[in-house]
């Protein structure tokens, strides 16, 4: 019986059972087809293809910043240069932080610190059980499996539903509503001026990146991938897979109009729903440890909406467990 497992394979999940597997033994299960979380990287063909959820990371802590560093010098990750335009005059561009992403997509990271984990994908948790001082999982194929230690790293609102029976901390009873994130993939023709990304000021259209000017593989096409803002995503998540025509249409004329790109032939289009992208308000702790029932919870939702703030939160309850 392994001692540890871990629910999730985002920057959350990777970094916990990285640290914790250095000396225990650890099980990761994932309902997606591969690691990363919200920094998945959605593969069309060989290396082709968009980092459809988190684009790039600007490390803001030292710890971060160092460890993103070491990677950067073990070329799991780089540098993403080029032309980016930012025309939102609302907020201010912090020209200092560097845009680093994955040498082939941004759910590297997962992938380094998840290569000596035995991690099972394509199995989701549906109910959790605790019974004589042992976890007692139930897999959505039908498979109950046991462990000593539990760490959930799921959404908040999922956590809550898997976990109020045995959680009596006050964090799971904050009214939280995680935003979400309508994401629009797709492929025009090549345009001889190579711009890398564009920040917008607009009620639908929040950010397009060129997955091309990442230098990660060749192309045919112009490869964009198209975010909408948090505050349209929110009101149209519920029915994205029935609307998803509709609302990428609405996403794609406004990358032209937004760009001055000239309007050309769409080859294809991907869209993806975000329900649970971030949270931007941070909670009182960074994560969650109770040591008699060896249940443990850690998330980028405790610390804020961005990457790094699920590797805090993962080094933060490392540290509680190591107590």
């Amino acid at each position: 019986m392994s001692k540890f497992c871990i629910i999730g394979s985002g920057i959350s999940g990777a970094t916990i059972a990285n640290l914790l597997s250095k000396k225990h033994t650890v099980v990761l299960f994932d309902k997606a087809r591969g690691p990363g979380g919200r920094a998945s990287f959605k593969r069309l063909k060989g290396k082709i293809g968009f980092d459809h959820g988190t684009q790039y990371f600007s490390p803001k802590t030292k710890e971060f910043k160092k460890f993103t560093n070491t990677l950067i010098k073990k070329k799991i990750l780089k540098i993403w240069r080029g032309k980016h335009i930012f025309l939102n005059t609302k907020k201010k561009e912090n020209k200092k932080h560097l845009k680093i992403i994955g040498k082939n997509g941004n759910n590297d990271i997962s992938k380094y610190l998840l290569k000596n984990i035995n991690c099972n994908y394509q199995t989701e948790l549906k109910r959790i059980s605790y019974k004589k001082k042992l976890w007692h999982l139930l897999f959505c194929d039908g498979k109950t499996r046991i462990f000593e230690n539990i760490i959930l790293t799921c959404p908040f609102p999922q956590l809550k539903k898997l976990s109020k029976r045995f959680i009596n901390d006050t964090f799971l009873n904050k009214p939280i509503k995680m935003d979400a994130n309508i994401t629009t993939m797709i492929a025009l023709k090549k345009n001889k001026k190579v711009i890398s990304s564009y920040f917008f000021e607009d009620p639908v259209l929040g950010w397009a990146g060129n997955e091309n000017s990442k230098k990660r593989f060749k192309s045919n096409y112009d490869l964009w991938t198209l975010q909408s803002t948090f505050n349209w995503a929110n009101k149209l998540i519920n029915k994205n897979k029935e609307n998803k025509k509709k609302n990428s249409k609405i996403m794609i004329e406004k990358f032209f109009k937004l760009s001055n790109t000239k309007k050309t032939k769409v080859y294809f289009s991907l869209n993806h729903g975000w329900k649970y992208s971030s949270n931007s308000k941070p909670f009182r702790i960074k994560s969650y440890w109770d040591s008699k029932k060896k249940l443990g919870v850690c998330a980028d939702w405790f610390v804020g909406p961005r990457l790094e703030a699920g590797w805090i939160s993962a080094n933060d309850l490392f540290k509680k467990i190591s107590k």
